[in-house]
Formats: structure tokens, C-alpha cells, sequence
């Protein structure tokens, strides 16, 4: 499984996303946005922080419990 956190540098919100995945034991590669506009363009990112995994955004911003 391939887990991408992409996020803006000024983003709050990731770092809690990252421990969070970390915590459950999930691997993953945090990219920043201004790092890799290709990226940005292929996922349509517009919002930080996005949780992508295996291609597909899974979500968009903060996720929540629910």
C-alpha cells in the first residue's frame, strides 16, 4: 500500500494527520505541495491536508472520526 500525505508548508493540520497514520503503523511519504506541482496537478489539490493511498485521494483536508 502506498499512503501520501500532500500538504501545503503552512498547513496546521498535517502534522496531526501524519501522527495519526504513524500511530496506527501505516507508512507513509508527506510531500509538500510547493515541492511537487505535478502532484498538485494530478490530484487536483486545492486543500491541506489530502490523504492519498494508492493513487486515489481518500480524503481532503483534516479527516474526522466520523
Amino acid at each position: 500500500m502506498n499512503v501520501m500525505i500532500i500538504a501545503t508548508k503552512d498547513c496546521s493540520h498535517f502534522a496531526t494527520l501524519a501522527k495519526e497514520l504513524s500511530d496506527l503503523g501505516v507508512e507513509h511519504r508527506l510531500v509538500f505541495a510547493e515541492d511537487e506541482p505535478d502532484l498538485v496537478k494530478k490530484f487536483s489539490i486545492r486543500h491541506s491536508p489530502n490523504l492519498v493511498v494508492d493513487g486515489e485521494v481518500k480524503f481532503r483536508r483534516q479527516p474526522t472520526e466520523d
